[in-house]
């Protein structure tokens, strides 16, 4: 009866998997698509490695670092801090995008408020959500402290939305700015902060700037000036050779992401080292789309990466949410290794990998939970020109593959 029963259920995975093959444009560049789900799934994944939660034993909870610890986990945050990928497909998808709009005759006005919709709208139900239970967990007596790291966790992905946002507002000029004008701007706003002992405030300004690096790279891809594979391996080369020099002879931290504690951050705000290595992740995603849009011609894996794109804000706003569900689950069964001890050694991180596979389902059931909010509740959109050029949405045909689209 297994047998059988499971031969059935590979039998309409595959048949599915060609549905959404079939129904996929042959203009659709896959590779775009792919970048955005290593991106997505890169972040989630980093966040789930280097974010503890150390309980006390008394039910106060406070957020940690194994980077804290034990700093040669530093080539961690090199793998899964994948904003810059992030950022450089916003780029591409949002100039083409804007430039498609143009030639219809869509106003700025309607184009911008399409996007930040997409953006927006899934961000009501976390902020509902958290308002809530940030309320009754001090109504039934949490600490404040604990309250405020939950919460803190849990609305944390939402400055990457207003960066992406006012970046996606300013398409019209991003897309004809050099990438060497932000550049230049990251790097003048560095030398006033750590050349010349400056105020710590004129960082912030990197927070626009520093992502509007790979925003322009973006849009210089879809003007065509980067199809060649010289521009992926200047980027690759020249991006590394920077970072390395900068950790090495000029003082940056070596982690990638924030660590509690330490004197400066590469990301909060973002620092001349945080964009160079963005500029090397950059290159090695241009080298790598011609063997993505090999690798996705495969139905089963466009099909994946298809419903990753369908629903990656809500799986990047609730992976958090996510994790901090099965952390506070786990309480009940007492303090447990890799979920609420101290991460300050190899047996933490040997026990926080068995609890990856724990935070997937978690993840699955907000997903379940929360997508419909992404689809805009499941209302059916008006036929316009911006839904058509993403997967058609014949129902018959395309159930459940309507909406793939370029956030």
């Amino acid at each position: 009866m297994g047998r059988p029963a499971g031969r059935g259920v590979r039998h309409a995975l595959r048949h599915g998997a060609a549905r959404i093959d079939a129904a996929t444009p042959a203009s659709r560049d896959r590779a775009v698509d792919a970048l955005r789900a290593l991106a997505v799934l890169g972040v989630v994944l980093g966040h789930w490695l280097v974010t503890a939660l150390v309980s006390d034993g008394g039910g106060t909870l406070r957020a940690e670092s194994p980077l804290r610890h034990m700093p040669w986990l530093a080539p961690v945050s090199w793998a899964f801090q994948t904003l810059a990928v992030f950022f450089l497909v916003g780029g591409y998808v949002a100039t083409r995008g804007r430039a498609a709009a143009r030639e219809r005759g869509t106003p700025y006005r309607r184009w911008l408020a399409v996007r930040l919709g997409r953006l927006f709208r899934p961000v009501l139900a976390l902020l509902a959500l958290w308002a809530v239970t940030a309320g009754l967990l001090l109504l039934t007596g949490a600490e404040l402290m604990t309250v405020h790291t939950l919460v803190k966790l849990a609305l944390s992905p939402l400055w990457f939305l207003l960066v992406f946002a006012a970046l996606t507002a300013a398409t019209p000029l991003l897309a004809r700015l050099h990438p060497l004008w932000p550049l230049a701007v990251v790097l003048h706003v560095d030398l006033l902060r750590f050349g010349l002992g400056g105020p710590a405030w004129p960082g912030w300004i990197n927070l626009a700037a520093g992502w509007a690096v790979p925003w322009t790279l973006g849009a210089a891809w879809a003007r065509g000036e980067l199809k060649h594979r010289r521009a992926g391996w200047t980027l690759l080369a020249g991006g590394t050779a920077a970072t390395a020099a900068l950790v090495a002879w000029a003082g940056y931290p070596a982690s990638m992401v924030g660590v509690p504690g330490a004197a400066v951050s590469n990301l909060d705000p973002p620092t001349l080292a945080a964009v160079t290595f963005g500029l090397a992740q950059c290159g090695l995603a241009l080298l790598l789309r011609e063997r993505l849009r090999r690798a996705l011609r495969r139905p089963v894996a466009w099909a994946a990466v298809a419903l990753v794109n369908l629903f990656a804000m809500t799986v990047f706003l609730w992976h958090q949410t996510a994790m901090m569900t099965v952390t506070a689950t786990g309480l009940l069964a007492g303090r447990l290794p890799g979920l609420h001890t101290l991460p300050d050694g190899p047996h933490w991180v040997a026990a926080r990998l068995v609890w990856l596979p724990v935070f997937t389902p978690a993840l699955a059931v907000c997903w379940a939970a929360f997508r419909t909010c992404e689809r805009g509740g499941g209302r059916r959109r008006p036929r316009t020109r911006v839904v058509r050029t993403h997967l058609p949405r014949d129902r018959a045909t395309t159930k459940g593959t309507e909406g793939v689209r370029h956030v």
